[in-house]
């Protein structure tokens, strides 16, 4: 019996222990319990991350010695920050050295310029399909959701061959564009904002104000939640793009963080250490993202699904 099975062993008769002292009113006992599952369940879900960060500082030499951290005498010589040091070397390349900090700029600016180009085209035709009747407005609906139905990498030839015709090839342009409009996106939008009357648009009519400032300053303010949630949606479906940038940018200086951590773990590096230090560094803005989206991202989507 290992230390483990010890300490699940002393939980559940502790709640033997509660039972029977007090039969008559078990409510303690139960109350024990529900904590003691939402415990273990927290500690399930948040081992992996623990092991992250436990392997990111741990010498390559006993990384796969320990499931987490050395004895504490073993610290010394057994944690330390090789991983990180040789992860921020510069790398040799055509264009020059190369430095780790280079990758994280470069997700940094296609996602958040990737969001916040979506987030644009998809709100504005959200809003068109919500609040606009035109012919054919129920056939453009139709083929949009048809289109949801084709996978990108059906696509990904006669794209490849569009950008090198328009000569985009190696440059964030490539990846930027052919993903603007979101159709997931405008449905979002237009699940969102359908709800919203239309004698509010009607007043904006009448005080004079252009159709686009109706748009920015009465619409959007109203699917702040719809607007956050898929920002987040947005911004990790980019930061997390392998394919796009494997297949567009040439330029080792333009590379993103999911294709460079990539090559330290392969045919002919096996560098592990320095790969989950990397993908360590690599969650902190997704994550610090979503922290501070996390209220609109649940409440946005929640609303969009209630709505007709």
């Amino acid at each position: 019996m290992n230390s483990i099975h010890t300490f699940l062993l002393v939980l559940a008769v502790l709640f033997a222990v509660l039972y029977a002292f007090q039969p008559k009113r078990p409510k303690i006992a139960f109350i024990y319990l529900r904590y003691i599952v939402l415990i273990l369940i927290a500690a399930l879900v948040l081992a992996p991350f623990f092991w992250l960060i436990c392997a990111a500082f741990k010498d390559p030499d006993v990384l796969m010695k320990y499931t987490f951290l050395p004895p504490l005498t073993e610290w010394a010589k057994e944690i330390n920050l090789s991983n990180f040091k040789e992860l921020f070397k510069n790398q040799p390349s055509m264009e020059g050295d190369v430095y780790f900090w280079q990758y994280i700029i470069n997700s940094l600016f296609l996602a958040s310029i990737t969001t916040i180009v979506q987030m644009f085209f998809s709100s504005m035709g959200g809003y068109a399909l919500a609040k606009y009747d035109f012919r054919g407005k129920k056939m453009v609906m139709l083929f949009m959701l048809a289109s949801m139905m084709i996978p990108g990498v059906v696509l990904l030839a006669p794209v490849y061959k569009l950008i090198v015709n328009i000569g985009l090839m190696d440059t964030y342009w490539a990846l930027v564009l052919p993903g603007a409009c979101s159709v997931f996106g405008m449905f979002l939008f237009r699940q969102a904002i359908v709800g919203i009357p239309n004698d509010l648009i009607e007043a904006g009519r009448i005080d004079g104000c252009s159709e686009f400032s109706i748009f920015m300053n009465l619409i959007m303010p109203l699917v702040r939640p719809m607007t956050g949630a898929f920002c987040l949606v947005t911004f990790l479906g980019s930061w997390n793009n392998f394919l796009g940038p494997q297949v567009y940018i040439n330029a080792q200086s333009k590379l993103t963080l999911p294709v460079v951590l990539n090559q330290y773990v392969g045919v002919y590096a096996n560098q592990y250490g320095v790969f989950l230090a990397g993908t360590l560094l690599a969650i902190i803005p997704p994550a610090i993202l979503f922290f501070c989206l996390q209220k609109e991202f649940i409440s946005g989507l929640s609303s969009g699904a209630v709505k007709g």
